[in-house]
């Protein structure tokens, strides 16, 4: 007897528990649209019932993967894919985030190999950054910026005497295949060594075994305790690789307005060029100029 009332006892609080869970849960609505891949391929999606969703507004695949919207159609929107995916397919289901394209920024950058959305690429482990920024922001007006006053030294002699560059200019390298481009922008990275000066190198397209080479001359010389690389390779999506130049600009922008310097190089905007024009291309929009590449100095 004394069993069969511990039984009905314990029952009884379990239900009790199950009824007090119940009455305190107090479900929370939210409309969520969701849209469906009409067509995909070479590193573009065309969706359709993302009735609200804004341009460079970051939406979700159904396996996880990202992509950027590009194109606002009456009747779709142009998707640039920034993620390798083979399971997505028409009729794959696509949502909207809420939020534009932005990355990780901050200290903890400093000494790591990551990719153009913030994700670590080297075995160092997961990021722990300060705080994320958008990639697409309002550029400080004219009238706010400062005077070139201050010398960079690329540690060239012969460049160093003949053109002045100073920071807070740009600069343009050209030439040639294998003709010392990148050799020049290593030099200068390596020469900022002890001048508090933040580098990031951004590889655009390139192969893979010479980032490799690069990332293991600054790990050799003990320059990468002071740079972050941002790496979109060859074999990347064409997405990843237009946004990289961007991500690299808003990481180095944080280091800006803490007051320090930040060289950027960007190896190289003759790629960034070609996924632009590529994907410009597939989504059906204007491609820009067919000389130099114009369009790229447009946008930067």
């Amino acid at each position: 007897m004394n069993e069969q009332s511990q039984l009905t006892d314990l029952l009884e609080d379990t239900f009790n528990s199950f009824r007090s869970v119940v009455d305190d849960m107090k479900p929370h609505l939210r409309t969520q649209e969701i849209g469906v891949v009409i067509a995909v391929g070479q590193g573009i999606a065309r969706v359709n019932g993302l009735a609200k969703v804004k341009s460079e507004e970051v939406v979700s695949f159904w396996d996880g993967s990202l992509g950027l919207v590009f194109n606002l159609d009456i009747d779709e929107i142009g998707v640039i894919l920034l993620d390798k995916s083979d399971k997505i397919a028409a009729g794959s289901q696509v949502q909207r985030t809420g939020h534009v394209l932005d990355v990780p920024v901050g200290q903890a950058l400093l000494g790591r190999i990551i990719d153009p959305l913030g994700r670590p690429l080297d075995a160092l482990g997961s990021l722990e950054f300060a705080k994320r920024m958008p990639a697409e922001r309002e550029a400080p007006k004219i009238i706010d910026r400062a005077p070139v006053t201050v010398p960079l030294q690329t540690g060239i002699k012969v460049i160093d005497a003949l053109i002045p560059i100073g920071r807070g200019q740009r600069e343009l390298i050209l030439g040639d295949r294998q003709t010392g481009k990148s050799a020049i922008a290593l030099d200068t990275i390596l020469n900022q060594k002890e001048k508090n000066v933040i580098c990031i190198y951004c590889a655009i397209g390139q192969r893979s075994s010479s980032v490799a080479k690069l990332i293991g001359d600054l790990r050799r010389l003990n320059a990468l305790e002071y740079c972050v690389v941002v790496v979109a390779a060859g074999d990347d999506p064409a997405g990843l690789q237009y946004i990289a130049p961007y991500a690299a600009t808003t990481m180095a922008e944080y280091f800006m307005e803490q007051g320090q310097d930040a060289l950027i190089v960007y190896d190289d905007l003759t790629s960034h060029a070609r996924s632009y024009r590529e994907l410009s291309l597939l989504l059906r929009r204007p491609p820009g100029r067919g000389a130099l590449p114009g369009n790229i100095f447009y946008i930067h």
